[in-house]
This record gives C-alpha cells, sequence and structure tokens, in this order.
C-alpha cells in the first residue's frame, strides 16, 4: 500500500513536460540545491483534511498540495510514502525516509529527535463527544471515562498531561478512523484531536459535537531527522515563505479547512453514504487491495512451504544437530509476535544490514518466517504420523534412510498434511491484515482509508468482511475436493 507520488521538477525545461521557474518568483524565492535525484517523504495514510484518498484513489489534502507546491518552486523531486503516522515516524527515525510532513506538532521533545522547518499551520486539540451526549460539558465531567487520542500526537500529550487531575482513563489508537469508530461504537466516551480534523468529520457525516473550547495549539511543521537533510528543510522554509506571498498557501488551507470543499462535489460519483455508492465508488481500490493481499499470501506460503518442509525434516532426521536446529528456529519464530517481527524486519533489519528494505518485501519475509515455523510442524507431525513400524521394515530390506522416506513414508505423510496446509493457508491469509502496520496496503488498509474519507465505517468493513469470507469459504471449499482426490 505504499502511494507513491513521484514529482520532477528541474531547472531546465525538458522535451515533453517544460517546467521552469517563474519570472514572478526567481528574484524573489531563494533557490537550494538538492543534494539527492529524489526525496522520500513520509507521511500519513489518513488524517483529512491533510492529507486522505479520494474516491479516484488518489491522495490529496493540506500536507499533500504543500509538499507538492514546494518542491515544484524549489525544483527537487519527491516521493511520497502514505504509511500511518506511527510508521512515519519510525521510516524517519530508520532512514527509509528523508522528511515527513503529517500534521504534525512541534513539540520540547520531538526537538530532541527531529528537526524542524518553520511552521505550516497552528492548530489546537478539542475534545469531541458523540452528538447529542449531555453527561460531559467540562473536563470535569471526564471523571471514571475513557478518552481516546491517537499515538503520538499532541492530543495524546495533553491527556497524559492531565489524566491524574480530572480522573479519566486514555485509550489509544495508531490512526484516525481507529479514533473515530472507537467513539462510535462507545468503546470510549470521548476523544480528543485536531479541532480542523473534527471539523472535517462533522462535515462528512460524523455524529460529533464539541462541548469544550479548544485548546490553544501547537504548530503543524515539516521535520527531518536530527542532523540530517538539512538542504531539505531548508528549501521547504524557502518554498514556504514563496507560497505565502504568492497567496498561493491560503488558497490551499481554504480549499480544505474553510470552504469544507475536500468532500465529493463531483455529481458523478455515487452517494457514499449508501452500501451500493461505497462499493461503485471504491470497487477498484477494494480490488486493488485484495490482490494485494493475495499476491503477499501466494509468494509468502509458497517461500514458506520451501523453508518449512526442510525444517520439518531436520526435525525427524536421525541426526542430533539437525533436530536442534529445526527445534531452535520453530521456537524463536513461534514465541515472536508477528507484528513485532513485523516491526524488526522493516525498520530495524536496514540499520544491522544497511539499506532499506522495502514495505511489501518485509511483508513477504514476515509472512514467509511465521508460517514456515508452523508448516515445519505440520511436517514433523505428518511424517510421525506414519507407523514407526514402516522406517523399519524398510531399513531392515535395505533401503536406505533418504530411499525408505522418498518412497514410503513422504507419501503417506503428504495426504495427512493437505488439510493441515490448507488451513496454514487459510491463516497466512488473515495474517496479512497485521503487515498493514508496516504500511503495505492489502485489503484492511485500503478499507481504514476509504473509511478515513467518508467516516462509513460499518459498510466498508461489512464489505471487507463479505469479500474474505468469499475468498475464504472459495479456499475451504477447494481444499476439500483436493482431500478427495488425494485420497
Amino acid at each position: 500500500m505504499t502511494g507513491l507520488v513521484t514529482l520532477a521538477f528541474g531547472h531546465v525545461a525538458q522535451a515533453d513536460n517544460t517546467t521552469t521557474a517563474e519570472p514572478s518568483t526567481s528574484e524573489t524565492i531563494q533557490k537550494i540545491e538538492p543534494k539527492k535525484d529524489v526525496y522520500v517523504i513520509a507521511s500519513d495514510s489518513a488524517f483529512a483534511p491533510f492529507e486522505f484518498q479520494n474516491a479516484n484513489g488518489e491522495y490529496e489534502g493540506i500536507d499533500v498540495k504543500l509538499m507538492e507546491s514546494i518542491a515544484k518552486l524549489q525544483g527537487f523531486n519527491i516521493r511520497m510514502d502514505y504509511r500511518g503516522f506511527s510508521a512515519a515516524l519510525q521510516a524517519l527515525e530508520s532512514g527509509q525516509a528523508d522528511g515527513m510532513i503529517a500534521g504534525m506538532t512541534v513539540t520540547d521533545e520531538r526537538k530532541k529527535s527531529y528537526d524542524f522547518s518553520d511552521s505550516y499551520f497552528d492548530s489546537g486539540i478539542q475534545l469531541a463527544v458523540k452528538k447529542g451526549d449531555t453527561s460531559i460539558r467540562s473536563y470535569e465531567d471526564l471523571k471514571g471515562k475513557t478518552v481516546g487520542a491517537k499515538v503520538g500526537t499532541e492530543s495524546a500529550e495533553f491527556l497524559s498531561d492531565h489524566e491524574s487531575e480530572y480522573g479519566y482513563s486514555i485509550k489509544y489508537f495508531d490512526a484516525a478512523d481507529q479514533l473515530y469508530d472507537g467513539l462510535k461504537v462507545g468503546a470510549i466516551d470521548a476523544m480528543m484531536d485536531d479541532y480542523p480534523v473534527i471539523g472535517y468529520a462533522i462535515k462528512q457525516g460524523q455524529e460529533l459535537e464539541t462541548p469544550i473550547e479548544k485548546e490553544s495549539g501547537g504548530k503543524y511543521a515539516f521535520a527531518v531527522k536530527k542532523g540530517q537533510n538539512p538542504e531539505l528543510l531548508n528549501m521547504f522554509n524557502e518554498g514556504l515563505k514563496e507560497l505565502k506571498r504568492t497567496g498561493e498557501y491560503d488558497k490551499i488551507i481554504k480549499e480544505y479547512v474553510a470552504d469544507g470543499s475536500e468532500s465529493s462535489s463531483d455529481s458523478s460519483t455515487a452517494d457514499e453514504s449508501t452500501f451500493l455508492g461505497l462499493i461503485q465508488n471504491n470497487y477498484q481500490a477494494l480490488l486493488k487491495g485484495l490482490w494485494r493481499t493475495i499476491l503477499l499470501t501466494l509468494i509468502s506460503f509458497a517461500l514458506a512451504i520451501v523453508i518449512g518442509v526442510i525444517f520439518g525434516l531436520f526435525s525427524v532426521a536421525p541426526i542430533r544437530a539437525l533436530r536442534m536446529v529445526a527445534s531452535i528456529y520453530v521456537d524463536i519464530i513461534r514465541g515472536i509476535p508477528m507484528m513485532v517481527l513485523a516491526f524488526f524486519i522493516f525498520f530495524g533489519l536496514p540499520g544491522i544490514v544497511g539499506f532499506t528494505i522495502p514495505d511489501f518485501i518485509a511483508g513477504v519475509i514476515t509472512l514467509t518466517l511465521n508460517a514456515s515455523a508452523y508448516i515445519a510442524e505440520i511436517v514433523r507431525g505428518g511424517i510421525n504420523a506414519v507407523p514407526v513400524g514402516q522406517m523399519e521394515a524398510s531399513r531392515s530390506l535395505g533401503l536406505s534412510y533418504n530411499r525408505t522416506m522418498q518412497k514410503i513414508i513422504l507419501p503417506q505423510a503428504i495426504r495427512i498434511m493437505i488439510p493441515s496446509f490448507v488451513n496454514q493457508f487459510v491463516i497466512s491469509l488473515k495474517d496479512t491484515t497485521i503487515i498493514s502496520a508496516i504500511g503495505v496496503v492489502e485489503l484492511l488498509q485500503t478499507g481504514k482509508i476509504i473509511v478515513a474519507r467518508t467516516t462509513q465505517s460499518t459498510y466498508v468493513y461489512l464489505i471487507i468482511a463479505i469479500m474474505y469470507l468469499i475468498l475464504i469459504t472459495a479456499l475451504t471449499k477447494l481444499a476439500k475436493v483436493l482431500e478427495k482426490k488425494v485420497k
């Protein structure tokens, strides 16, 4: 799921797509020479109106427009990487991204790790409750209640600072859509978020109200890792100054905050407040997410079978050293939660090997390692299910261990293993949802992105559940047919 936008704006005119410095700005804007061919800019995946996918599956919003406009003015190339706020922070920290723009509030704590640009938006945070909820009209009313906030945000910091003062508990969410859904279904009593985001949600039809005046907010800024890419920070600052001088900055802000034009106004699109309207507008994105899920599963499971069979054979080998190697491998992989494994491979491993691992490849590696450990146990169990007397009889007739395993044991063991293999394939298919945590846009992550734009979580997740149900039911039926043929 990584959404990619590549902008190529040079100082010299190109044959097909000519872009030159505008005469009106060339005398006032300070051009800074980029030091990289392409800068990777990490961003959130669902933080409307700052970044979100429209009905056409394209990313837009304040952050997107600002970054594109500044890159054009300064003449440098960018590749946008929309992976979620927490994952974007980790990408910046690990060096997988050169900069980050994601409605990121400047704080003293963050200044220890990041260098910030000039502020491009003065925000504020505000408490929101369900529309019609009269039980909360002040912070004092939050005593004994649960308040939600997104991890790593100014809202989370504010709530943490005042938790003991007002006696509420905090529930943290990784993404904005999860936060708003939590309030909608009653998992939390109230939530706190940036006021423009709450305003956008209300305009999109969310049943919310804000009983308390917003807190004077922090400032949003572009960030780079401390001490790195100073020229990128300078290019952003100079470009931002020029956007403000020409009035283009005000146009961008007004487009997404003042008049709410981020709402779909295209009469050719269907009403996304209905089940059928959501399908009509988003079926292409959903099918793309489904294909990505299937592709992840097929590639990782094929590799997992190879690795799992090898370690499964090791686990029943007559050589003790091989059995120990197989046991250690299975115990380590099964003992590490898959999300932790994914984070280590995607964020931690590049620091060791010295190069970036793409999110899709990291997802494949994670799923492969996880499934291979369980397949190794399936192979071991299948072989052990064949009566041991058959091995002994074959060896007494002069057949070697390898020949006996190949001709007598494995053919019987495979028949026993097939149902378990299919079951593990289904498990791997479901496990792809965990990989979305590192930015892979599979089916579930696609749904989250659609929810962030439409706020229709019930219908969207129902559609995704139906898609998974159809796919897994078809696989189960296929497994039964294969099982009958083998028998």
